[in-house]
C-alpha cells in the first residue's frame, strides 16, 4: 500500500461522528468544533449504523437503502452496496473485509431464510462469504492483527478460517458446548481463550490454547474452573499474556444482591491462576487493563463502590477509596484513569494520574451516558443519548483537567442516538506531559444542580444535621496515618495481633509469679477474680476465653450461695468442692489463657 495523506503530514485531530434524529455528520475535533466538510451532511432519520476502520482511514454507514464506503483523507466513494436492512458493520484490521449483518428471518412456510451475515472484499467491493448468523450477539468474526487468522463461534465449536480464505476451514477447537472465545491482540503467536459453561454439577471453565494446538490432554496453556457462572467476560491484556474473567450469576441465592453475584478470575498464558480477592462485597461494575498490560482497575462493591488497582500477581497496589461509581476508563497511554458513576449515578468523574497516584480534578457529566477517550489522551468526549434518555440529548468535550471546551445540546424535539471519535493507530499521537491546572475555556462553567435531600415535614424548620448514609473512605494515600508507616498486608495484620497477645500473656504470668512486681492496681469494684480483659486476635480463641470467665463466674455465685445456707444440687456441689480443692486457681485459668492464645 501507498503512503496516504495522513502518513505524509503530522497527525490531525480526530473528528467527532454524530448520528442522530437531525441527520449523520462529522464534527472537527479541538480546538475548532466546526462541521467537517470531509463528510457531507446525510440529512433524515434512516441511518441506522455507521463505522470507522481501526486505523480511521475508512468510514462506512447505512442510510436505510445502501451500504457506503469512502475514503476520510481524500472524500472518495470507495463501494455502495444495496443492503437497506443491515444494522451491523465491522471493518476487518488491516482495512481488508467489511463484514455486514442484518436480522436473519425465516419464510412463512418455515424454510430456511438466507445468508444474513456478509463479508465483502474492500478493494475490489466482491461479496467473499455469506454465513447464516442467527444470534445479534457476537455476529462478528474475529480476527488477529495482521489478518492471518480470522474465527467465528458456530454451533458450539470455533472455526478458524486461514488468510481470508472463507471457502475451507483450516482449524477447528471442538469442546462440549463451547459458548464464547476471545482472540488474544497483538502479532504471533495467537491465542485464544474459551468459556465453557457447567451443567450436572460440573464446574464451568475458562480455557487458553495457542493456535493451532488444540488437541491432546495438555493442549490448553492453562484453565480455570469456577462455580457460579451463568456468563463471563473474558478480558486480554494488550501483551495477549494473561486474560481477566468476570464470572456472573442471574441470580444471587444469598439475597445480598440486586443484580446476581460476581467474581473476578485472573488467567495467565503461563499457567498461573487465581481468585482476585476483592476487600469489599458486592457487584462488580467494571474492570478494565492498563494499555502497560501489568495492571488493571476493578471497580467493586455496595455503594459507594470500591476502585482498586492491581498487578499481575493480584496483590493491590493503590486503593482509591470509596465514591459513587461504577465505571473506569484508562487513557490510550495508560497515564490517566477516570473513575466515573453514570447510569443511575450523578456523573461524577474523577481523574487521577496514577504515574503518581494524584488528583487531577474532579469535573460532573450529569446525566451522561456514553464516555470516550480521545485518541490523543487528553480530550474526552461525554454524551447523553437515546434511547437510555429521550430528554436533555447533547454532548460535551472536555481536557482532562476539568474545562469543558465544547458543548452540543440537541433541540428538545429532536434525539441524538450516538456520538464517537475517529479512532487512530496508537502511536500517532505521543504521549504529554501531564498538567494539573485548568486549561481556560470559552464555554461558561455550569455549577452542578445539587438535588436537595428529602425532608419530612416536621424537620423543614429545624437546624439541619450532617448525617451520611454511608461514610465515604478516602484513598489509600489520603488516610491519616501514623508515621510512614505502608498498608499491612493481611498476614502481616493477623502475625502482629499474634506477636502482641502473646506479649500480654507473657506480661500477666510475670504479673502472677512476682506479685511484688507488678504494678498497684486501682481500687476496683469488681471481684478480684476477674482476670485481664486483653484478647489474643483470634476470635476462636477470644471465645473459648470468654466461656471460661463465665464459668468461673458461675462457680463464684456457687459458692456465695452455699455461704447463705442454699441447698444446692448434687451436681453443683461436686463441682464447687473440685474448685475448693484448687487453691491458686487463679494460676490455672492464666496457664489455660495463654496455652490457648500461644
Amino acid at each position: 500500500m501507498g503512503f496516504s495523506f495522513r502518513d505524509k503530514m503530522a497527525p490531525s485531530t480526530p473528528l467527532l461522528t454524530v448520528r442522530g434524529s437531525e441527520g449523520l455528520y462529522m464534527v472537527n475535533g479541538p480546538p475548532h468544533f466546526t462541521e467537517s466538510t470531509l463528510f457531507p451532511r446525510e440529512s433524515g432519520k434512516n441511518c441506522k449504523v455507521y463505522t470507522f476502520s481501526k486505523d480511521g482511514t475508512l468510514f462506512a454507514w447505512g442510510n436505510g437503502e445502501k451500504i457506503n464506503i469512502i475514503n476520510v483523507t481524500n472524500k472518495g466513494l470507495r463501494h455502495s452496496f444495496d443492503l437497506p436492512k443491515a444494522v451491523c458493520l465491522e471493518f476487518s484490521p488491516k482495512n481488508t473485509v467489511l463484514a455486514t449483518w442484518q436480522p436473519y428471518t425465516t419464510s412463512k412456510d418455515g424454510t430456511a431464510g438466507v445468508p444474513n451475515l456478509q463479508l465483502y472484499d474492500v478493494k475490489t467491493g466482491t461479496c467473499l462469504k455469506s454465513f447464516i448468523q442467527k444470534k445479534m450477539q457476537n455476529w462478528c468474526p474475529s480476527w488477529s492483527e495482521d489478518e492471518t487468522i480470522c474465527a467465528r463461534n458456530v454451533n458450539n465449536e470455533v472455526h478458524f478460517f486461514e488468510n481470508n480464505n472463507f471457502n475451507t476451514i483450516a482449524n477447528k477447537l471442538h469442546l462440549q458446548k463451547i459458548n464464547d472465545f476471545v482472540l488474544s491482540p497483538g502479532p504471533q503467536p495467537y491465542k485464544v481463550a474459551v468459556y465453557v459453561p457447567g451443567s450436572k454439577g460440573a464446574p464451568s471453565f475458562v480455557r487458553l490454547y495457542q493456535y493451532p494446538n488444540f488437541d491432546g490432554p495438555h493442549a490448553a496453556l492453562a484453565n480455570k474452573s469456577f462455580f457460579k457462572a451463568d456468563k463471563v467476560t473474558m478480558l486480554w491484556n494488550k501483551k495477549a499474556t494473561a486474560v481477566l474473567v468476570i464470572a456472573s450469576t442471574d441470580v444471587d441465592k444469598t439475597g445480598a444482591s440486586y443484580y446476581g453475584e460476581q467474581t473476578l478470575h485472573y488467567i495467565a498464558v503461563n499457567g498461573e491462576s487465581a481468585v482476585v480477592q476483592l476487600p469489599k462485597n458486592g457487584p462488580i461494575y467494571d474492570v478494565v487493563w492498563n494499555s502497560s498490560s501489568t495492571e488493571f482497575c476493578a471497580v467493586y462493591g455496595f455503594m459507594p463502590a470500591k476502585a482498586t488497582i492491581f498487578n499481575l500477581k493480584c496483590d493491590p497496589v493503590f486503593d482509591f477509596g470509596t465514591g459513587p461509581r461504577n465505571a473506569a476508563y484508562y487513557s490510550p497511554h495508560g497515564h490517566i484513569l477516570v473513575l466515573a458513576g453514570f447510569g443511575n449515578l450523578r456523573g461524577q468523574m474523577e481523574v487521577w494520574d496514577v504515574k503518581n497516584y494524584k488528583l487531577i480534578s474532579k469535573p460532573v457529566a450529569s446525566d451522561s451516558t456514553y464516555f470516550a477517550w480521545c485518541p490523543d489522551g487528553e480530550h474526552i468526549l461525554t454524551a447523553t443519548c437515546a434511547p437510555r434518555l429521550r430528554v436533555n440529548n447533547g454532548y460535551k468535550i472536555w481536557h482532562y483537567t476539568g474545562s469543558v471546551l465544547h458543548k452540543h445540546d440537541v433541540p428538545s424535539n429532536a434525539e441524538l442516538w450516538q456520538v464517537s471519535w475517529q479512532p487512530f493507530l496508537d502511536g500517532i499521537f505521543p504521549a504529554k506531559t501531564i498538567t494539573y491546572q485548568a486549561v481556560p475555556s470559552d464555554v461558561p462553567s455550569e455549577e452542578p444542580k445539587v438535588a436537595t435531600a428529602y425532608r419530612p415535614p416536621a424537620l423543614r424548620n429545624k437546624p439541619i444535621t450532617n448525617s451520611k448514609l454511608h461514610e465515604e473512605e478516602p484513598p489509600q494515600n489520603m488516610k491519616p496515618q501514623a508515621g510512614n508507616d505502608k498498608p499491612l498486608s493481611k498476614t502481616a495484620l493477623k502475625n502482629q495481633r499474634k506477636h502482641e497477645a502473646k506479649k500480654a500473656a507473657k506480661q500477666e504470668a510475670r504479673n502472677e509469679k512476682s506479685p511484688d512486681l507488678a504494678p498497684t492496681p486501682a481500687p476496683q469494684s469488681t471481684p478480684q477474680n476477674t482476670i485481664s480483659q486483653s484478647t489474643s486476635g483470634d476470635p476462636e480463641v477470644d471465645k473459648k476465653i470468654k466461656n471460661l470467665k463465665k464459668k468461673l463466674k458461675a462457680i463464684e455465685q456457687l459458692k456465695e450461695q452455699a455461704a447463705a445456707g442454699k441447698q444446692l444440687e448434687k451436681n453443683q456441689v461436686i463441682f464447687t468442692c473440685f474448685i475448693r480443692t484448687c487453691s491458686h486457681y487463679h494460676s490455672s485459668l492464666f496457664i489455660i489463657h495463654n496455652h490457648l492464645i500461644k
